[in-house]
C-alpha cells in the first residue's frame, strides 16, 4: 500500500509533533513544576557557643590593651577595678545586659556562635556583626573579648574582664558602715537659784 507524498509528509509532521510533545513533557518532569516555589535553601549549620549567659552574669573588673605584651598587666589592672565593678545582668530575651561601644545605653547582647565554633557577644541574632565582640578566651574567672569591627577595636582595644569576689559569683564585699556613736547625754542643768 503506497502513500501519496502529501500523506507521507503529513504523517511525518504528526509524528514529529508527537515526538516533540513527548520530549517537552519529559523535560518538564526533570525540571519540576514551574508553578511550584523552590524549596528554601538549607540553613547554615550553627555552632555551639563556648559560654552561656549564666557564666558571665555578675560583677567584673574591666580594662583593655592594644599590644599582646600588655595582657598580663591589663589583667592586674582589671582586677583592681573591682572597687568599682562593671555589672553584667541577665536580659529578657535570654542574653545579657551590657554596654556597647560609643553609647551610654545598656542593651541586651546575645551569645551566639558560627559553624566554625567562634563565639560572639553582641546585639542582634547574626554572629560576627560589626557591633559584636568575639570571645577570645574564658576560663571561668577571666573573660577576654575582641571587637569585630577593626576601627572600634583600634579605639577600645581588647577587653579583659576579671570576675570580682572570692568565689567568682558574689559581688565585692561592701564596707560596713561605721558604728553609730552613742548619743551624748543631755546636759545636766543646774537647779534655779532659790529666792
Amino acid at each position: 500500500m503506497s502513500h501519496s507524498p502529501v500523506e507521507t509528509v503529513s504523517r511525518r509532521a504528526r509524528m514529529a509533533a508527537v515526538l516533540a510533545g513527548v520530549l517537552v513533557l519529559a523535560g518538564c518532569q526533570g525540571m519540576g513544576n514551574p508553578f511550584e516555589s523552590a524549596p528554601p535553601p538549607a540553613a547554615a549549620p550553627v555552632g555551639r557557643p563556648s559560654i552561656a549567659p549564666s557564666d558571665i552574669i555578675g560583677h567584673w573588673g574591666i580594662a583593655s590593651y592594644h599590644r599582646e605584651q600588655d595582657r598580663a598587666r591589663t589583667e592586674t589592672a582589671a582586677r583592681n577595678q573591682c572597687k568599682q565593678p562593671y555589672l553584667i545582668s541577665g536580659g529578657q530575651a535570654g542574653g545579657v545586659m551590657m554596654l556597647g561601644h560609643d553609647s551610654p545605653n545598656i542593651v541586651e547582647h546575645l551569645i551566639k556562635a558560627t559553624a566554625d565554633n567562634k563565639t560572639y557577644l553582641g546585639p542582634g541574632a547574626e554572629p560576627g556583626g560589626a557591633d559584636d565582640r568575639e570571645v577570645v578566651s574564658f576560663d571561668g574567672r577571666v573573660l577576654v573579648l575582641k571587637w569585630v569591627d577593626p576601627e572600634v577595636q583600634g579605639r577600645y582595644g581588647i577587653m579583659v574582664l576579671v570576675r570580682c569576689g572570692a568565689e567568682g559569683t558574689a559581688p565585692p564585699p561592701r564596707r560596713a558602715a561605721a558604728p553609730a556613736r552613742a548619743a551624748a547625754p543631755p546636759p545636766v542643768m543646774a537647779p534655779p537659784p532659790a529666792r
